[in-house]
């Protein structure tokens, strides 16, 4: 009979984030949760003034409903020359209303008269990790980015919950982020990193009975 796997929640909706997670944690054994799975449909109310501070916050949130060893995490797009917007606000960005197209769009709309070297960009994340061990509570949290520049045109089509892939060009590979595979996207981009600096303590949850 096969080891049963620690189990770790991935605390997203978005099932584009989910999929890439998958890929990025193939290698520990741990059984992968979704809040889908789990039928959890609350939401924590994102007040932090950075992305760590609401990674953390959504960490915490659903480490408590549900009890499982859990990683969040918060993200988004950085734009120089637009005094660091949208940041924190990226996806709320425009309004609620606002789909991935519409956000990309904007910002290449508000880049349209800077000029070439003064479109430095960058898609940031912070990852969290809240779990149990010996009966404290341990929280660590993981930021990485990825450089590029605010391309003139958006990259079609938009990919679903990854608007800004679609604006960020990377001049090392001479194309977009969004032109890239989504196992190539992974294996370069913010995620990765950040999963990277969190590895021992991703290894330690693997490590853990399930029921922890």
């Amino acid at each position: 009979m096969s080891p049963v796997n620690a189990r770790l929640l991935i605390a997203t909706t978005n099932p584009a984030k989910l999929s890439e997670y998958r890929l990025l944690l193939a290698r520990y054994p741990l059984e992968l949760v979704s809040l889908r799975d789990l039928a959890i449909a609350r939401e924590p109310e994102e007040s932090g003034a950075t992305f760590a501070e609401n990674a953390l916050l959504k960490a915490r949130f659903y480490f408590r409903l549900a009890r499982l060893a859990t990683l969040a995490d918060d993200g988004g797009l950085e734009v120089d020359a637009l005094g660091g917007a949208p940041g924190i606000n990226s996806h709320r960005w425009l309004g609620t209303e606002a789909d991935d197209t519409m956000l990309a769009e904007e910002i290449v709309r508000r880049m349209a008269d800077v000029p070439q070297g003064r479109r430095s960009a960058r898609i940031r994340c912070a990852l969290a990790l809240v779990y149990k061990r010996d009966h404290q509570t341990v929280e660590h949290v993981t930021e990485a980015a990825i450089e590029g520049v605010i391309a003139p045109a958006i990259y079609r089509p938009v990919r679903a919950g990854f608007p800004y892939r679609a604006v960020l060009y990377l001049p090392a590979r001479g194309c977009y982020l969004a032109q890239l595979g989504e196992e190539e996207e992974a294996r370069i981009g913010q995620r990765r990193d950040a999963v990277e600096r969190a590895d021992r303590y991703l290894r330690e949850i693997a490590r853990m009975p399930p029921a922890c």
